[in-house]
């Protein structure tokens, strides 16, 4: 699915079944909730907390694709084309990153 599909795919499934768009604040906040459920798995996962029993079946791709669901309704409400959205940021941190990453000692 292309980003383009997947942003056709959120607004015909919030229309045809969500019944509306929530607002953009509503929206901001859940963004941040679903982020922070990520941050919870990645820092008792691989990080140096322990787990609890509770977390342990948590399927993080699933937390991850509420991030971008959350993520994509905002765009949609907003009017943001998230392809050029994306090519746009790529393109900024190409030029500008072009050799700071190689010269970056702390990555070699």
């Amino acid at each position: 699915m292309t980003i383009k599909e997947a942003q056709d795919t959120v607004d015909n499934w919030i229309k045809t079944i969500g019944v509306r768009y929530f607002n953009e604040l509503t929206n901001m906040a859940m963004l941040t909730e679903e982020v922070g459920e990520v941050a919870r798995i990645i820092a008792r996962r691989y990080g140096e907390q322990s787990e609890k029993e509770s977390d342990k079946n948590k399927d993080l791709g699933d937390e991850m694709a509420d991030v971008l669901f959350v993520l994509i309704c905002l765009a949609n409400q907003t009017g943001i084309d998230l392809t050029a959205a994306l090519q746009k940021n790529l393109d900024k941190k190409t030029q500008r990153d072009a050799t700071r990453h190689l010269e970056n000692e702390k990555l070699k």
